[in-house]
């Protein structure tokens, strides 16, 4: 389509601001943002829409043009809705580029704009398709009350009787057709994002086919539109924060019709994908002031004052001032090519979502800024009597990557890893930069660990695993080697499973009898074993000290 034909559809209301002699310039997408440079996201042949968020003065503008013009976009929109007019200076930097500029009135949304195009570029191929995006349309500008990628999917089981549900990387359901029945089991959730994510790092076509269970599902990628189709990115920044679509069904011979409505669907989804992540602006900005606060210095009253302007933000009509809980992940690349803060903000972002209150009656409540490689988040908690003789209240690190290990293990590959370290729950400013020490410490023991995706609480920052991580690796492969090598080539020469029997026997605290008993073996053949392993690593497991020392090579291996 050519943006002549955008400045003839009345329904947009667009306003030519300049650009006159460009409107036969063809459109082969849209894109929405609010970056100062989106560069990265754009191919070319773009409609460019944006709220001005990025304009903090007039020296904003021509920087932000020349970026858009370089790239080869086809035309700017700015939506009035922010600064009422738009600004002369952009109106500058657009001619002085020529590249055309249309005013948005603020009351025409994006999602209207966005749609009208990917119907127009996608030649209203499909009658089904057509039907779908305008009924969509109707219901998604209304606001909030549209139901958002509900409805989409509701109209998908209507229409098209598919069942399909929008998934996050890590298997968290975010939406899911009412028409169509029952919703998906966790674990068929979880399997589903684990293939979504293996197939995405191995770059094959989607849809991707999975069979789980007696069923089978086609997935397609869910991109946010800064993430736009075509955009030269590393795949590792991207599949560990783009949504699926499961939809139940072969499409393996389904026709190019069908599978271009779907791809179709996936961009109105990302449409309410956009919106929830601009949601996300405000708690984000909370979350990096605290931070800047913490890590500076600044006075408890200080913070105490940002975290009071927080709690409204993030737990609304809580009433009573809320604990905190601080969480920090850390998402590494072998090659360190890959920025990793921002994949891990927007991992903690899925897998934080609601940790405390699921339920669609509940909002994001955690707020998460990264700085460098890292990624913090904020999660406050009511702030309720204590029950010394109940659970401790908040996130437990040995719980908070269980329904996710699998599908996040098989995005990261064999090329990254994920660790995470939580703090204990704190109640004023005083507490928290203990709180972001704490939970940094938990996630250096948890980067001890073997596996891609692990994670420690600070109940383990009291016990001897607080000092492994700062181990050098050279260090702890020696001493591991040291003990651990001779019972391991043994046991492959022999079977004779000496280092599970050290194991079990460090770990019934060097009873003979108990040790026997859960091996199901006698005594004299334990005594055997035990010598055996004495005998080939020189050392004594009578005495505490060579104990403490194989317990240790265990740990560390």
């Amino acid at each position: 389509m050519r943006l002549r034909a955008l400045l003839d559809t009345d329904a947009l209301g667009l306003r030519l601001l300049g650009g006159e002699d460009e409107l036969d310039r063809t459109v082969r997408g849209v894109m929405t943002t609010d970056l100062k440079d989106p560069s990265r996201y754009l191919s070319g042949g773009e409609l460019v829409l944006t709220g001005l968020a990025w304009r903090h003065d007039a020296d904003d503008s021509e920087p932000f043009v020349r970026i858009l013009a370089g790239a080869g976009v086809a035309a700017l929109a700015a939506g009035e809705a922010e600064l009422g007019d738009i600004p002369d200076d952009l109106v500058v930097a657009c001619a002085r580029h020529r590249l055309p500029l249309f005013a948005v009135n603020e009351s025409v949304a994006f999602a209207t704009i966005t749609e009208h195009v990917v119907r127009q570029v996608s030649g209203e191929r499909a009658g089904d398709l057509a039907a779908v995006v305008d009924r969509h349309r109707r219901m998604m500008t209304s606001g909030p009350a549209g139901g958002g990628p509900d409805v989409v999917l509701d109209l998908l089981g209507t229409d098209l009787d598919l069942r399909a549900w929008v998934l996050s990387p890590a298997g968290r359901p975010i939406a899911g057709s009412k028409v169509t029945g029952s919703a998906l089991s966790a674990d068929t959730c979880a399997k589903l994002a684990a293939e979504h994510l293996a197939a995405a790092r191995t770059g094959r076509r989607a849809p991707h086919r999975v069979t789980v269970g007696h069923a089978m599902y086609s997935l397609f990628p869910i991109r946010s539109s800064g993430r736009a189709t075509g955009a030269s990115r590393d795949v590792r920044e991207t599949v560990l924060s783009d949504w699926l679509l499961a939809v139940e069904a072969d499409a393996g011979d389904w026709p190019e019709e069908r599978l271009d409505l779907l791809q179709g669907v996936t961009q109105l989804i990302a449409v309410e994908r956009d919106r929830r992540d601009a949601a996300r602006t405000v708690r984000r900005r909370l979350a990096q002031e605290v931070l800047e606060l913490v890590q500076t210095g600044a006075a408890p009253a200080e913070i105490a004052a940002r975290l009071r302007v927080a709690a409204p933000v993030l737990l609304p009509g809580l009433g009573a001032a809320p604990h905190w809980q601080v969480v920090v992940a850390r998402v590494e690349w072998d090659g360190g090519e890959v920025e990793g803060g921002p994949v891990a903000q927007a991992l903690l972002e899925e897998i934080l979502v609601d940790p405390l209150s699921p339920g669609p009656e509940h909002s994001d409540r955690i707020a998460v800024a990264h700085t460098g490689e890292e990624a913090v988040a904020l999660v406050p908690l009511p702030a309720v009597p204590s029950d010394e003789d109940g659970p401790e209240p908040g996130l437990h690190a040995d719980t908070l990557l269980a329904a996710v290990r699998d599908p996040l293990s098989a995005g990261l590959n064999d090329d990254g890893r994920l660790t995470l370290g939580v703090s204990a729950a704190v109640h004023s400013a005083e507490g928290l930069r203990g709180a972001l020490e704490e939970a940094r410490h938990a996630r250096r023991v948890a980067a001890a660990r073997p596996g891609r995706v692990c994670a420690a609480g600070h109940q383990e920052l009291a016990s001897h695993v607080l000092l492994l991580p700062f181990v050098p690796d050279d260090v702890r492969r020696a001493f591991t080697a040291r003990l651990l090598d001779p019972l391991r080539e043994y046991d492959s020469r022999h079977r004779a499973e000496l280092i599970p029997t050290l194991e079990a026997f460090l770990d019934c605290d060097g009873s003979w009898t108990r040790c026997a008993a859960r091996l199901h073996l006698h005594v004299n053949t334990l005594r055997y074993r035990v010598g055996r392993i004495e005998q080939l690593t020189s050392r004594d497991l009578s005495r505490l000290e060579d104990k403490l020392d194989f317990f240790l090579a265990l740990r560390m291996s």
